[in-house]
Protein backbone atom coordinates (compact mmCIF):
# COMPACT_ATOMS: atom_id res chain seq x y z
CA UNK A 1 0.00 0.00 0.00
CA UNK A 2 1.45 3.11 -1.07
CA UNK A 3 -0.26 6.87 -0.58
CA UNK A 4 -0.25 9.48 -3.52
CA UNK A 5 -1.76 12.54 -3.97
CA UNK A 6 -4.00 13.25 -7.05
CA UNK A 7 -5.91 16.78 -8.07
CA UNK A 8 -9.53 17.11 -8.61
CA UNK A 9 -11.34 20.05 -10.48
CA UNK A 10 -13.86 21.68 -8.13
CA UNK A 11 -17.12 19.90 -10.42
CA UNK A 12 -15.14 16.49 -9.76
CA UNK A 13 -14.83 17.45 -5.74
CA UNK A 14 -18.36 18.17 -5.38
CA UNK A 15 -19.50 15.23 -6.73
CA UNK A 16 -16.53 13.08 -4.14
CA UNK A 17 -18.83 15.02 -1.74
CA UNK A 18 -21.88 13.80 -3.14
CA UNK A 19 -21.11 9.64 -3.53
CA UNK A 20 -21.58 10.57 -6.84
CA UNK A 21 -18.05 9.79 -7.88
CA UNK A 22 -16.24 6.68 -7.73
CA UNK A 23 -14.50 6.32 -10.67
CA UNK A 24 -11.40 8.11 -12.05
CA UNK A 25 -9.73 7.98 -15.76
CA UNK A 26 -6.03 9.31 -16.44
CA UNK A 27 -3.77 8.99 -19.07
CA UNK A 28 -1.97 5.86 -19.09
CA UNK A 29 1.51 7.26 -20.55
CA UNK A 30 3.70 4.48 -20.03
CA UNK A 31 2.80 3.13 -23.27
CA UNK A 32 3.80 3.63 -27.24
CA UNK A 33 3.08 1.70 -29.92
CA UNK A 34 6.04 -0.18 -31.84
CA UNK A 35 6.48 0.14 -35.86
CA UNK A 36 5.75 -3.76 -35.45
CA UNK A 37 2.15 -2.91 -34.22
CA UNK A 38 2.70 -4.14 -31.00
CA UNK A 39 2.40 -2.17 -27.97
CA UNK A 40 5.49 -1.11 -25.74
CA UNK A 41 4.97 -0.81 -22.14
CA UNK A 42 7.40 0.88 -20.45
CA UNK A 43 7.48 -0.17 -17.05
CA UNK A 44 8.48 -4.00 -17.82
CA UNK A 45 9.60 -3.72 -21.01
CA UNK A 46 6.82 -5.47 -22.57
CA UNK A 47 5.80 -5.64 -25.81
CA UNK A 48 2.31 -6.88 -26.46
CA UNK A 49 -0.48 -7.49 -28.74
CA UNK A 50 -3.66 -5.00 -28.50
CA UNK A 51 -5.71 -7.37 -27.17
CA UNK A 52 -3.18 -7.94 -24.33
CA UNK A 53 -2.52 -4.52 -23.10
CA UNK A 54 -5.22 -5.16 -20.56
CA UNK A 55 -3.81 -8.03 -19.22
CA UNK A 56 -0.10 -6.57 -18.76
CA UNK A 57 -0.39 -2.95 -18.23
CA UNK A 58 -2.39 -2.61 -14.97
CA UNK A 59 0.72 -3.33 -12.84
CA UNK A 60 2.58 -0.29 -14.25
CA UNK A 61 0.15 1.86 -13.50
CA UNK A 62 0.45 5.02 -11.27
CA UNK A 63 -1.91 3.40 -8.47
CA UNK A 64 -2.29 0.01 -7.11
CA UNK A 65 -5.26 -1.22 -5.46
CA UNK A 66 -4.82 -0.70 -1.96
CA UNK A 67 -3.12 2.50 -2.31
CA UNK A 68 -4.75 5.41 -0.87
CA UNK A 69 -5.25 8.75 -2.23
CA UNK A 70 -5.11 12.51 -0.63
CA UNK A 71 -7.02 14.68 -2.90
CA UNK A 72 -6.03 17.90 -3.73
CA UNK A 73 -8.45 20.90 -4.13
CA UNK A 74 -7.98 24.83 -4.41
CA UNK A 75 -8.26 25.70 -0.49
CA UNK A 76 -6.84 28.61 1.71
CA UNK A 77 -6.13 28.62 6.00
CA UNK A 78 -8.58 30.66 7.13
CA UNK A 79 -7.54 30.67 10.89
CA UNK A 80 -5.17 29.10 12.94
CA UNK A 81 -5.21 27.88 16.60
CA UNK A 82 -2.26 25.90 18.64
CA UNK A 83 -2.15 22.71 16.53
CA UNK A 84 -5.30 23.09 14.48
CA UNK A 85 -5.97 25.44 11.10
CA UNK A 86 -9.24 26.40 9.87
CA UNK A 87 -9.41 25.48 6.16
CA UNK A 88 -11.68 26.96 3.59
CA UNK A 89 -12.29 24.88 0.13
CA UNK A 90 -13.25 26.67 -2.68
CA UNK A 91 -15.01 23.85 -4.28
CA UNK A 92 -18.01 24.79 -2.47
CA UNK A 93 -17.50 28.13 -1.84
CA UNK A 94 -21.44 30.44 -2.62
CA UNK A 95 -23.28 27.10 -2.55
CA UNK A 96 -23.58 25.87 0.82
CA UNK A 97 -23.03 27.01 4.18
CA UNK A 98 -20.15 28.55 6.07
CA UNK A 99 -19.81 25.29 8.06
CA UNK A 100 -19.42 22.66 5.29
CA UNK A 101 -17.16 24.70 3.14
CA UNK A 102 -14.15 24.65 5.93
CA UNK A 103 -12.95 22.15 8.63
CA UNK A 104 -10.97 22.23 11.43
CA UNK A 105 -7.61 20.04 10.29
CA UNK A 106 -4.87 19.49 12.64
CA UNK A 107 -1.44 19.46 11.29
CA UNK A 108 1.49 17.63 11.85
CA UNK A 109 3.41 17.85 15.23
CA UNK A 110 6.47 19.99 14.95
CA UNK A 111 5.66 21.20 11.41
CA UNK A 112 7.72 24.28 11.79
CA UNK A 113 6.56 24.93 7.97
CA UNK A 114 2.33 24.83 8.29
CA UNK A 115 2.05 28.21 9.41
CA UNK A 116 3.93 29.18 5.77
CA UNK A 117 0.13 28.54 4.36
CA UNK A 118 -1.12 31.53 6.59
CA UNK A 119 1.54 34.31 6.52
CA UNK A 120 1.77 36.31 4.93
CA UNK A 121 -1.02 36.28 2.00
CA UNK A 122 -3.03 36.10 5.15
CA UNK A 123 -6.76 34.61 4.94
CA UNK A 124 -8.13 35.45 2.06
CA UNK A 125 -5.19 34.16 -0.59
CA UNK A 126 -6.48 31.40 -2.57
CA UNK A 127 -3.82 28.51 -3.09
CA UNK A 128 -4.07 26.32 -5.96
CA UNK A 129 -4.77 22.66 -5.42
CA UNK A 130 -0.92 21.62 -6.76
CA UNK A 131 0.16 23.67 -3.12
CA UNK A 132 -2.13 21.82 -0.60
CA UNK A 133 -0.08 19.73 1.84
CA UNK A 134 -1.00 16.16 2.94
CA UNK A 135 -2.55 17.38 6.27
CA UNK A 136 -4.69 19.71 4.72
CA UNK A 137 -6.88 17.22 2.77
CA UNK A 138 -10.08 16.05 3.65
CA UNK A 139 -10.94 13.42 1.02
CA UNK A 140 -9.02 10.55 0.73
CA UNK A 141 -9.99 7.14 -1.79
CA UNK A 142 -9.27 3.97 -1.38
CA UNK A 143 -8.17 2.36 -4.93
CA UNK A 144 -10.58 -1.13 -5.34
CA UNK A 145 -9.65 -1.87 -8.76
CA UNK A 146 -7.33 -0.80 -11.66
CA UNK A 147 -8.40 -1.57 -14.77
CA UNK A 148 -6.08 -0.09 -18.77
CA UNK A 149 -8.72 0.40 -21.39
CA UNK A 150 -9.56 2.31 -24.37
CA UNK A 151 -11.04 5.74 -23.35
CA UNK A 152 -14.09 4.90 -25.55
CA UNK A 153 -14.65 1.44 -24.13
CA UNK A 154 -16.57 3.04 -21.38
CA UNK A 155 -19.56 1.90 -20.58
CA UNK A 156 -23.05 4.19 -19.61
CA UNK A 157 -22.97 3.05 -15.66
CA UNK A 158 -18.80 3.55 -15.32
CA UNK A 159 -19.88 7.27 -17.07
CA UNK A 160 -22.14 7.88 -14.71
CA UNK A 161 -19.41 6.52 -12.13
CA UNK A 162 -17.42 9.27 -13.30
CA UNK A 163 -19.63 12.08 -11.31
CA UNK A 164 -22.27 12.82 -13.79
CA UNK A 165 -26.01 13.37 -12.71
CA UNK A 166 -29.28 14.14 -14.51
CA UNK A 167 -30.11 16.82 -14.65
CA UNK A 168 -33.01 17.57 -16.88
CA UNK A 169 -33.02 16.10 -19.70
CA UNK A 170 -29.59 15.74 -20.05
CA UNK A 171 -26.40 13.59 -18.38
CA UNK A 172 -23.84 16.25 -17.23
CA UNK A 173 -21.98 17.86 -14.04
CA UNK A 174 -23.25 21.33 -12.70
CA UNK A 175 -20.39 23.91 -12.83
CA UNK A 176 -18.65 22.07 -15.77
CA UNK A 177 -18.38 23.31 -19.23
CA UNK A 178 -18.09 19.83 -20.80
CA UNK A 179 -20.48 19.11 -23.40
CA UNK A 180 -24.20 17.39 -21.98
CA UNK A 181 -25.88 14.61 -23.87
CA UNK A 182 -28.57 11.96 -23.01
CA UNK A 183 -26.29 9.58 -23.50
CA UNK A 184 -24.20 9.11 -20.19
CA UNK A 185 -20.94 8.18 -22.37
CA UNK A 186 -21.22 10.97 -24.92
CA UNK A 187 -21.70 12.90 -21.56
CA UNK A 188 -18.47 11.83 -20.40
CA UNK A 189 -17.14 12.62 -23.87
CA UNK A 190 -17.97 16.24 -23.58
CA UNK A 191 -15.94 16.29 -20.01
CA UNK A 192 -12.80 14.60 -21.18
CA UNK A 193 -12.66 17.08 -24.21
CA UNK A 194 -13.16 20.05 -21.97
CA UNK A 195 -9.85 18.68 -20.32
CA UNK A 196 -7.74 16.89 -22.71
CA UNK A 197 -8.61 17.81 -26.29
CA UNK A 198 -6.37 21.08 -26.26
CA UNK A 199 -3.50 18.38 -25.34
CA UNK A 200 -4.32 16.05 -28.71
CA UNK A 201 -6.17 13.11 -26.49
CA UNK A 202 -9.39 14.05 -26.77
CA UNK A 203 -12.53 11.85 -27.16
CA UNK A 204 -11.72 10.97 -30.95
CA UNK A 205 -8.37 9.96 -30.45
CA UNK A 206 -9.39 7.21 -27.75
CA UNK A 207 -6.15 7.03 -25.85
CA UNK A 208 -4.76 4.49 -23.49
CA UNK A 209 -6.52 5.13 -20.08
CA UNK A 210 -6.36 3.53 -16.54
CA UNK A 211 -9.76 3.60 -14.73
CA UNK A 212 -9.45 3.61 -11.16
CA UNK A 213 -12.08 2.59 -9.22
CA UNK A 214 -12.23 3.74 -5.39
CA UNK A 215 -13.95 4.13 -2.10
CA UNK A 216 -14.35 7.80 -0.46
CA UNK A 217 -13.37 8.47 3.15
CA UNK A 218 -14.90 11.93 3.89
CA UNK A 219 -11.73 12.65 6.55
CA UNK A 220 -7.82 13.63 6.26
CA UNK A 221 -5.57 10.46 5.58
CA UNK A 222 -3.62 11.14 8.47
CA UNK A 223 -6.45 10.03 10.50
CA UNK A 224 -7.19 6.77 8.85
CA UNK A 225 -5.38 3.76 9.70
CA UNK A 226 -2.76 2.68 7.69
Amino acid sequence: MTDHPLLFSAPMIRALLDGRKTQTRRLFKKIEQQPNGLWHIFGGLLNVAEEDVPNHAPDYSRFQIGDRIWVRETWRAHSWAADVVEIAYAAQRGLVGWSEQHEQIRYPDGDKNAFKYYAPKGSHFWRPSIFMPRWASRLTLIVTDVRIERLQAISEEDAIAEGLEWIAPTWGIKGDSGTWNGNPCLAYAGLWDSINFKAGVGWANNPWVVAYTFTVAKQNINRIAA
